[in-house]
């Protein structure tokens, strides 16, 4: 009997036991909506922190610290030992810390390297305030704008470089600063101020020869710098920024720098960084990347590249998935009892059928194929059915989602790939298939002569 003809006659079969199969290929659709889901989840999951590297992270800088700390991978097991040199920062859950900082001597070490294209302290500084005549003052924080950077732009031009006391204002700031509307902030000026540092050696200093509290308060009281800037282009709210970064103000890279000298100088903290962007030289060759990650190790430093960060977010992303994926794979298995049960019971049934077939001289082989086959169409049709309606949920349930969760216009949670989708049917369809091989070969070695006698 040719194949053809065996697939043909299994789908009949299965058309006339329309009930039965369809709730058995409905108990395989469960496992693959759910299944179907979690791929689409992990596509738009995965598809979504691209997004915010590429947004935010040149792929041919290493972020190079001089401690794991800095990374949230040191030991925190047991209490570390207080260093002089090291600065000091407060984790998440506001326990002190401590962690060894890049001094100018290792940046001005990095810059000599031959793989060094080009070197970028990372900084941030806490501005005292910023406001605008007439406007009242608000808490900001600033750091230097990348050239990996893409942010869309709410109005303004995006300079190649922002030089000259220029800035890149959130749009979230517009109302508050008194500006009607983006187009009328660029161009208008923008005050920043800091305050200037405590000299904490020569507070050291005076408290040893004994001052009293208005002395301490004149140590203390170093005043403010206010610097104007220009707002060069307001930036819209970002879906993919950097997390904790959705109100930064960006500036240039020397200006920064500058605010950041009169912050810390005469602390411990002057001309130190808790990390710097290294930027490989031909680092768009992954191999020079990599062995340019190796030297900055070997000379002990830490050194993580824009890869490494995707790997761990990925894996984030992965457990999560993998959690709702064991669920529908307990569907999916569920229901290959099903199949069995079914199929077992269709054999029964078609006892007398199946020893006229042979007694007209089909072989073993295509009994069993016939067998074979009408599971596999099970399967395939809880897969259809189960990814189907998948499809139809979440592609209607897509724009909502992405309103409540604030991914932006461009970024969706559940982004469906086609050849996954068929992948996972075929899955589907030799599971069913192997759940069918136990009453296919019942089936084929059903006796025609007793089969005939069936009542």
């Amino acid at each position: 009997m040719r194949l053809s003809d065996i697939v043909k006659r299994s789908g009949r079969n299965l058309r006339q036991a329309k009930a039965r199969t369809v709730l058995t290929a409905s108990a395989i659709a469960v496992g693959t909506f759910a299944l179907t889901l979690t791929l689409a989840a992990s596509n738009g999951a995965q598809h979504f922190v691209d997004k915010i590297l590429s947004d935010n992270f040149d792929k041919t800088e290493l972020i190079v610290a001089a401690d794991l700390a800095v990374f949230n991978q040191g030991d925190t097991s047991k209490p570390r030992e207080y260093d002089d040199s090291f600065g000091a920062t407060t984790t998440s859950a506001n326990a002190p810390s401590q962690f060894k900082e890049l001094t100018q001597k290792d940046i001005d070490t990095l810059r000599t390297l031959p793989e060094s294209d080009q070197v970028r302290e990372g900084i941030s500084v806490n501005l005292q305030y910023i406001t605008r005549p007439g406007q009242k003052k608000y808490v900001a924080t600033a750091t230097a704008f990348s050239p990996a950077q893409h942010p869309e732009l709410a109005a303004g031009t995006l300079p190649s470089k922002l030089t000259g006391k220029q800035l890149l204002l959130p749009e979230s700031f517009l109302s508050s600063l008194g500006f009607t509307n983006a187009e009328a902030a660029v161009g208008q000026s923008l005050t920043l101020t800091v305050r200037k540092s405590v000299d904490t050696s020569a507070l050291q200093t005076a408290l040893k020869q004994g001052i009293n509290l208005d002395q301490i308060k004149t140590l203390t009281d170093q005043g403010s710098v206010d610097t104007v800037y220009t707002i060069a282009a307001v930036t819209k709210k970002p879906a993919t920024s950097q997390p904790g970064t959705e109100l930064f103000l960006f500036l240039g890279v020397d200006d920064i720098r500058g605010l950041n000298d009169i912050t810390t100088q005469g602390t411990p903290n002057f001309h130190r960084y808790p990390y710097a962007y290294f930027r490989v030289r031909g680092g768009s060759d992954n191999s020079k990347l990599v062995a340019a990650q190796d030297k900055l190790k070997s000379m002990g430093y830490v050194a993580r590249s824009v890869e490494d960060t995707q790997k761990f977010l990925t894996n984030i992303i992965g457990v999560l998935q993998g959690i709702v994926a064991a669920f529908g794979a307990i569907a999916v298995i569920a229901s290959v009892f099903g199949i069995v049960n079914t199929m077992y019971i269709s054999v029964l049934q078609r006892t007398r059928e199946i020893g006229l077939m042979k007694a007209l001289g089909m072989p073993r082989r295509d009994v069993s194929r016939l067998f074979r086959f009408e599971a596999a169409w099970i399967g395939f049709l809880g897969g259809v059915i189960g990814s189907g309606i998948a499809y139809g949920v979440g592609t209607g349930l897509n724009p909502w989602i992405t309103k409540k969760l604030d991914l932006g216009a461009s970024n969706r949670l559940l982004i469906f790939k086609f050849p996954q989708i068929a992948v996972l049917i075929v899955v589907l369809m030799v599971v069913a298939t192997l759940a069918g091989l136990f009453p296919a070969r019942k089936a084929a070695m059903l006796d025609p002569i007793e089969a005939l006698r069936t009542e």
